[in-house]
């Protein structure tokens, strides 16, 4: 299977056994913090506007929602009944009052249809690193064309050594693949998709959980 996501009833299941959190990886504070940090780290302020790209239940949504400007957090995701169980579960009212519903649009297949064309800074945590290679370029150059605003997009994926053919054990103990869930690209493939999108890329040397590298992205 290509992703664990496409599965038919995953997130029917999931949902109806109270498992909003797992479904988006689990180490749900430690995860949420490091996605605020890097964010703070590349400038962002509360007057920005953020796309948040695979948001899930909000892991980072029940933080930063409250961090920008009432209004100015857009979330994506395959599923609108898990953002919609986290508006519902993991906001507290005031902050579901600073977060329209209508902000937070399903979207299956990186379109990003219905997303103000100023959304200035975006971030797609833990979301490529379970899809296909193939899949980046085209949802790359989409987002570039959509929102010609952002400024910045930070982006997480799993390394591997050009010409590795097998499966890899990350520094946080996580194995990826080349050819099966989670996946891991050599940063060459990555810059190329970049590059092609009309981005240049650039690499941040933190430690994220599982192991995974934070690029950012700026438009060219």
């Amino acid at each position: 299977m290509t992703s664990p996501y496409l599965a038919p009833g995953f997130y029917d299941r999931a949902l109806a056994a109270g498992r909003h959190r797992e479904i988006v990886g689990g180490r749900w504070d430690e995860t949420a913090r490091a996605q605020m940090a890097a964010l703070l780290d590349e400038g962002l302020r509360p007057e920005h506007r953020l796309l948040d790209i695979g948001c899930g239940c909000l892991r980072l949504g029940h933080r930063a929602v409250g961090y920008l400007d009432p209004g100015h957090y857009w979330g994506t995701d395959a599923s609108a009944a898990l953002m919609q169980r986290g508006w519902e579960a993991e906001l507290t009212p005031d902050l579901q009052a600073r977060l329209p519903r209508e902000q937070l649009v399903e979207d299956a297949g990186f379109a990003f249809p219905g997303l103000p064309a100023d959304i200035d800074h975006a971030i797609a945590f833990g979301v490529f690193t379970h899809l296909p290679a193939p899949v980046l370029r085209p949802a790359l150059a989409a987002l570039r064309a959509r929102i010609p605003g952002l400024r910045k997009l930070l982006l997480t994926v799993f390394l591997a050594p050009g010409g590795q053919t097998g499966p890899l054990r990350q520094p946080d103990g996580v194995v990826t693949h080349p050819d099966r869930p989670p996946y891991h690209r050599s940063a060459v493939e990555v810059e190329a998709d970049a590059g092609a999108a009309g981005f240049r890329l650039a690499w941040r040397d933190r430690r994220l959980p599982r192991g995974q590298r934070l690029c950012v992205l700026e438009p060219a």
